[in-house]
């Protein structure tokens, strides 16, 4: 996968992770867990941008993996949110699905830049 695809799965998962947050303050009436899961969701994309644009190798895997922190706490989040009956389990499953193969990509791309240091 090139960086622009994998930008452009980023930006589609924040954009998923806007549309939870909106049905979240909408219909649930959530707003606290609905601000934590919107800020670390869509940090993701936002970090691995910037890792784009990185001075240097070590700045790259600093960045790539402040990125992979914000996957985690996504992560948890989501089974709050789960957790808490305020999503469904398809919504979970599939927000997951995203989440996860986000996270491997970018570890995997930590793990080689960090060999090729």
């Amino acid at each position: 996968m090139n960086s622009q695809d994998f930008l452009n799965m980023c930006i589609a998962f924040s954009v998923k992770i806007n549309m939870l947050r909106k049905y979240l303050r909408e219909n649930q009436h959530e707003y606290n867990n609905s601000d934590q899961i919107q800020r670390s969701g869509t940090s993701i994309g936002a970090n691995y941008s910037e890792a784009c644009d990185a001075e240097s190798k070590a700045d790259f895997i600093h960045k790539m993996g402040i990125a992979q922190k914000e996957c985690n706490e996504t992560i948890y989040w989501l089974k709050v949110l789960y957790g808490s009956e305020l999503i469904t389990k398809e919504s979970y499953e599939d927000l997951m699905r995203d989440v996860e193969k986000i996270y491997g990509i970018l570890t995997a791309s930590i793990k080689t830049a960090k060999s090729n240091l």
